[in-house]
């Protein structure tokens, strides 16, 4: 493993896929969207950890309404990376969503299963609307159906990172969303 200060994380990427000016523009887009439909209903984001931070924080400055912020953290386990497992959720919500207008915000949805592990979990609680607003979808993986509600982009079934996303707990910092070259994965 790299620790040293000649580790440049670009070399890495074989091709960005969503540009920081990209990222930037879209998450405006869906910040003006967001303030426009939930105007007076004043929503609880609550994104999943740790993926999802870089994107809600951005998203939350660019939605223009009085919102609250709530995070959850779900492990999802099964026989092998990338393999369709087991969730459960290993932190809570702080805040009561009973009655709540709550929007999930994801980074990535994928195969659609732990998401829609969450969105049961959520609507246990009986808040007042549940909604989706994922930065990337994969829909080529889908299994399970899903009511997603803002979309930032569709993206292709290869091992992305950047922008919160990682890869053995590196590369969330890069600005952009990048694709990792084989030779990184097969380390």
């Amino acid at each position: 493993m790299d620790t040293g200060k000649d580790w440049d994380m670009d070399r890495d990427i074989a091709e960005i896929i969503v540009s920081e000016a990209e990222l930037r523009a879209r998450v405006s887009e869906l910040g003006e969207g967001i303030g426009r439909d939930y105007e007076g209903k004043e929503p609880v984001l609550v994104s999943v950890l740790k993926g999802a931070v870089y994107f809600l924080a951005d998203l939350s400055r660019a939605v223009s309404i009085p919102h609250a912020l709530d995070f959850l953290a779900i492990s999802s386990y099964g026989p092998g990376a990338g393999s369709v497992g087991v969730a459960r959720i290993v932190k809570d919500l702080d805040l009561d969503i009973g009655g709540r207008h709550v929007l999930v915000v994801e980074d990535i949805i994928d195969t659609g299963l732990t998401l829609r592990y969450l969105l049961r979990h959520l609507e246990a609680r009986q808040p007042a609307s549940l909604e989706v607003c994922t930065l990337l979808d994969r829909p080529s993986r889908r299994i399970a159906a899903l009511p997603l509600r803002y979309v930032g982009f569709e993206v292709p079934d290869a091992f992305l990172v950047g922008y919160g996303l990682d890869f053995r707990e590196r590369y969330r910092n890069l600005p952009y969303i990048g694709m990792l070259k084989d030779r990184v994965l097969r380390r």
